[in-house]
Formats: C-alpha cells, structure tokens, sequence
C-alpha cells in the first residue's frame, strides 16, 4: 500500500443527557454527523513521524503518541481541518483519523472503539467516536457509574466510549453552522462546569428524556422538520445544555430567542446550527451579522448530514 487517505464528518453534538447519576448511569448523549467541515490526510509508511500541512500541531501531537504506543513511523500531509474547541468535535476525529491511518498501513486490525480507547476519546460522549464509524444521528448510553462514578468531560475522563443504543440516517436536510471568533469551554474551565453544577437536578433530566424520546426521535423518523426544530428549541433550555448555554450570557440566548427558526448550540459552544430546508445561505448571512454586529468575526458552513462516517480510500 502505497498511500491512505481518510475523510472524517465533523459533528453536531446537540446534549449531554443525564448528569444526575441517580438510575446509576451518567452522560449519554444525542448528536449527529456533518459533511462539513471535515478533517482530511493523506499518509504514508514512514521510518519517523512527519507531519506537514498549515495547522499540524495536533495531528502531530497523536501520531507521536500512536508511534510510540506501535512503534512504527508514519508521514501525514494535512489536506483540511477546523479550529478546536469551538463545538464540533474536532480533536476526537483528529485522533481517530491518524489512528485509522495507522491502522491501515499497517494492517493492525483494530476497531474504531479499539482506536477510541487508545486515544482517549469517548470518555463522556461517545457521539465523536460513533460518527467517525457510523455517520447519521447517534443515541448513546453513557456510563455505569461503576465505570465513570464522578461527573467529567471526555478529556479527563478514562471511561471507555459509551455504545451507541440508536442510530439513524439523518433526513436530507440543510444545516447551517455558525462558529463566533472565540473558544468554547475546555481545559479546566470545562472540568470546572462540570464539578460546579453536577449534578443536575433529576427533574431535568427526565423532561429532557421526554423530549428526546418523545420528540426528537420521532421527528426524525418520520422526516418532520418542525418537530425537530421544536425539539432543538426545548433541548437548549434543559439540563446541562442550559448551564453550557448559560456560560455566554446574553451572546447565545440573544442568537436563540431573535430569530423565528431554532437554534441550537453544539457541545460546550460557541458554535450555533438551524437545521432547514429553505434560504439557507440568507439564514448563515442572518446569523453570521448577529455576531458582527457583537463584536465577533464568524465562519458559516452551510451543509448537511454525513450518512456513512468516516471514508478510507487507497492509492
């Protein structure tokens, strides 16, 4: 084999689920795929670690680790990428895409879950992980609280990635991506979030629940648009989805409550996304002078959902 090359989705991560913990399991999430933006490179066998492209510090970051951990070498060009920390689950299909590429050059056998493991992704939500694999929308499970018993995010948590309990085709809809100039909660900030408000009150999580089982799924199942965005409006002020919206103050409630579509928030923000079947370039235009007119610079990705996840082509 003489070239791999691999194409990741990128995410919408639309809640965390239950951190309250009192059934004995915590997180579970809802998420879907994305077509855009997307993370692609180009490998190759190789006696060290070489890395090439704009922005190659993280993906240089995972192929030492990787190197280290199989002892083999590898030469990555970065052909695309998106900013981290801004909602779209950008480090965990970095990861899972140098992983692949190991795995393919040299024939490792490893699944995805394996490659999550080693990485370190999953650990709280598993919606990055079960994309890269599966594309569509994703319903995970979470974790026992034998497993995971405190309230943590993904990057410091050891958990295994939770498995994925639902999984459909997301309908042939548009989605419009706006990402604000400024970085989400990560780091001890994020670690912070979680220790201060977990856990959420019970109450909560079971209207969330609701919501999830008694609106969101259906919606999509039966291609209802005007659920679905129904079920995004409620989702944003319930549980821990709220508190992450909290954090921006007047910013993202501003976006979310002055406009006539839904917004939702994805991950820990800033990114904001509608999903749409009309005007989408006037609505990304819309939103995109929102933040101008505040202050912030933003990017708009007009797109839809990726069906099939992560793609592995060979020259």
């Amino acid at each position: 084999m003489s070239k791999v090359k691999i194409k990741t989705p990128s995410r919408i991560h639309m809640s965390l689920i239950d951190l309250n913990g009192s059934l004995g399991r915590v997180d579970g999430g809802v998420g879907f795929a994305l077509e855009e933006p997307n993370i692609k490179i180009e490998c190759k066998e190789f006696d060290d670690v070489v890395v090439k492209g704009r922005d190659v510090s993280r993906f240089r970051s995972v192929a030492m680790k990787l190197s280290q951990i199989f002892g083999k070498g590898i030469k990555i060009n970065v052909l695309s990428d998106y900013p981290s920390h801004v909602g779209l689950g950008s480090g965990t299909q970095i990861s899972l895409s140098v992983a692949s590429a190991f795995n393919e050059i040299y024939e490792l056998g490893l699944s995805v879950r394996e490659m999550a493991e080693i990485t370190g992704r999953g650990g709280t939500s598993g919606i990055g992980v079960a994309v890269f694999e599966l594309g569509g929308f994703v319903l995970d499970g979470g974790h026992s609280k034998k497993e995971k018993p405190y309230f943590m995010p993904s990057s410091f948590s050891k958990a295994k990635p939770p498995r994925v309990l639902a999984r459909y085709d997301f309908p042939d809809w548009k989605v419009v991506v706006v990402v604000p100039n400024l970085k989400g909660f990560y780091g001890k900030r994020e670690v912070n979030l979680f220790q201060k408000f977990c856990p959420i009150p019970v109450e909560d999580v079971r209207k969330l629940c609701h919501v999830i089982l008694m609106k969101l799924l259906p919606s999509l199942v039966e291609n209802d648009l005007d659920d679905f965005g129904e079920a995004v409006r409620m989702i944003q002020r319930l549980g821990f989805k709220k508190v992450e919206v909290d954090q921006y103050g007047d910013l993202i409630w501003g976006i979310m409550d002055q406009f006539d579509y839904p917004i939702g928030m994805s991950s820990t923000g800033p990114a904001v996304y509608t999903v749409i079947d009309t005007n989408a370039k006037s609505v990304g235009k819309e939103l995109e002078r929102y933040f101008e007119e505040r202050g912030f610079k933003a990017h708009t990705y007009i797109t839809r959902a990726n069906n099939i996840g992560a793609e592995i082509f060979y020259s």
